[in-house]
């Protein structure tokens, strides 16, 4: 993991209000395979034959050949997907960690490899851009898109992530200390409000968070933990 120091930044366009984001540990990759592996053996109730359909949709690690083996198209050292909001959130906590809030996971994609906030820079939105275009990305391996600012990978390039979080646009501006009406995020205006690349990429992030359940297993979607500084001992 690495340390994260906080601060303030407005998250969305259309928003003028900065959040306060506090400083956390966060891990340097996505969750792997071989990790999520090492999960269900301990964590039966997590393996794809066990799964209570409460917490998973019939996607739940699809792509595995059985409970405990992956499969010859799954390696590794890949990001697991397929993996619901609940499974996610089990693993964080056994790891004595959690799944990052929005706001933390925002804080930490806007930098690129040499500033903390890189959204107003043309080549670094047309490469998020280009991502979202790139088919099948979520079959590479972790660490092969570049490190950040704060030593961080693949949060753009790989697979999308869960977030503790991932549904509160849905909810309403009071949940995300603003005042603005996030509800209307997701109607035709808000898509035509997206004039420039950092706005666009935004939505396209926000939208597809609002799009999910927390038992659905999607195939690009993973996740990565975060713990907070008081917790840790490094």
């Amino acid at each position: 993991m690495v340390e994260v120091r906080g601060g303030e930044f407005i998250p969305l366009y259309g928003t003028k209000t900065e959040v306060p984001v506090g400083n956390f540990l966060m891990d340097v990759y996505p969750v792997t395979n071989a990790e999520f592996l090492e999960f269900v053996e301990q964590n039966p109730r997590w393996r794809k034959s066990q799964v209570k359909q409460l917490f998973a949709d019939e996607n739940y690690l699809r792509s595995w050949k059985n409970d405990l083996s992956l499969g010859s198209d799954n390696l590794p050292n890949s990001p697991v997907t397929n993996v619901s909001w609940f499974a996610a959130k089990n693993y964080c906590e056994c790891q004595d960690k959690r799944l990052p809030s929005i706001d933390e996971w925002e804080y930490v994609a806007m930098a690129n490899e040499t500033s903390p906030d890189a959204r107003s820079e043309k080549s670094y939105n047309q490469y998020i851009l280009s991502w979202y275009e790139t088919p099948n990305t979520f079959k590479n391996t972790v660490g092969n898109t570049f490190k950040n600012y704060w030593g961080v990978f693949d949060l753009h390039g790989l697979v999308w992530e869960w977030t503790s979080d991932f549904n509160s646009v849905m909810i309403g501006g009071e949940s995300r200390q603003d005042s603005t009406g996030d509800n209307n995020l997701f109607c035709g205006a808000a898509a035509v409000g997206a004039t420039d690349l950092m706005n666009y990429a935004a939505f396209m992030r926000y939208a597809f968070r609002g799009s999910v359940k927390a038992r659905y297993s999607v195939k690009n979607l993973g996740f990565r933990c975060v713990r907070d500084i008081e917790k840790s001992n490094l």
